[in-house]
């Protein structure tokens, strides 16, 4: 399991919990040995240091950051959105529709990297990926759930932030907040994200181009009290300007992000904010 390694607080701290789940740059060996590209064209596929936005910006909040990279197992992809063409366990017939994700090569294995074509060289065994499965996204899922129920069990509420980055898109939104065109949320919590993103100048748009994938889908239940927001930011706003490192305006992103993460327990709670000081973060 390659989650961030530090201590899981056993009494979550905040109804908000964050996941980082395409941030990761563990590249394995054998992913290595299989592309017929070079490395760097893998870092297309990652949010780019929007894990180091999270733990900046995170107060009391408990984490989950994703280690390994997307390239080796994509976190927000279903099970069964296995890609034929890379995968040798994958069995077309069940599944009733192929995603468009899965379709354009970014399916539970990604295949293709942007403009740069087919990464890999050969195809991944049905027990190779069978064993991403049960070492990776099985463990993530399953941590995330639980953290949710011990939030909701604790403060009668849980809500997801799942954080992620986008490539710039010209003059459209920097922020994009996706709820799943309201089925994930209730929107007074998206209300509260897009109010935060207005204070700090900053663009916002809902659901288009990104509306929120299969952790949303699996984990969103509002009717239980358990409320799901994905949150797309420009690399733009934090990266230097070839958006390969930290720049100028990390500092300016993690204060927009701590503003939000605060709005969002505030909103929970009914104004009755947990305070910072204390960090929780889950475990390896």
């Amino acid at each position: 399991m390659s989650l961030n390694s530090a201590p899981l607080s056993p009494v979550p701290l905040s109804p908000v919990i964050v996941s980082v789940p395409h941030a990761g740059r563990d590249y394995p060996l054998v992913l290595r040995a299989a592309l017929r590209l070079p490395e760097a064209s893998l870092i297309v596929l990652e949010d780019r240091y929007v894990d180091l936005v999270a733990q900046e910006a995170r107060t009391v909040e408990t984490m989950l950051i994703q280690r390994r990279a997307r390239a080796w197992i994509d976190l927000n992809r279903s099970e069964a959105e296995r890609d034929p063409k890379v995968d040798e366990g994958a069995r077309p017939q069940a599944q009733p529709a192929q995603s468009a994700k899965l379709r354009s090569g970014l399916g539970l294995v990604p295949r293709r990297a942007g403009a740069a074509g087919d990464l890999w060289r050969r195809r991944f065994s049905a027990a190779e990926v069978a064993a991403r499965i049960t070492q990776d996204h099985r463990p993530y899922h399953t941590a995330l759930a639980e953290l949710l129920e011990a939030a909701r069990a604790r403060f009668g509420i849980a809500v997801l932030i799942d954080l992620h980055s986008m490539p710039p898109v010209g003059s459209h939104a920097q922020v994009v907040i996706g709820d799943r065109f309201g089925q994930a949320a209730a929107s007074r919590f998206v209300a509260r994200l897009e109010a935060e993103a207005m204070t700090m100048g900053v663009r916002s748009a809902l659901n288009t181009p990104y509306a929120g994938g299969h952790i949303l889908e699996r984990h969103a239940a509002p009717q239980r009290n358990v409320h799901a927001i994905q949150i797309e930011i420009d690399r733009a706003l934090y990266l230097d300007h070839a958006l390969d490192r930290p720049g100028p305006g990390m500092a300016r992103t993690v204060a927009m992000v701590r503003r939000m993460l605060a709005a969002v327990e505030d909103e929970a709670l009914g104004g009755r904010g947990t305070g910072s000081g204390a960090l929780a973060i889950a475990a390896e």
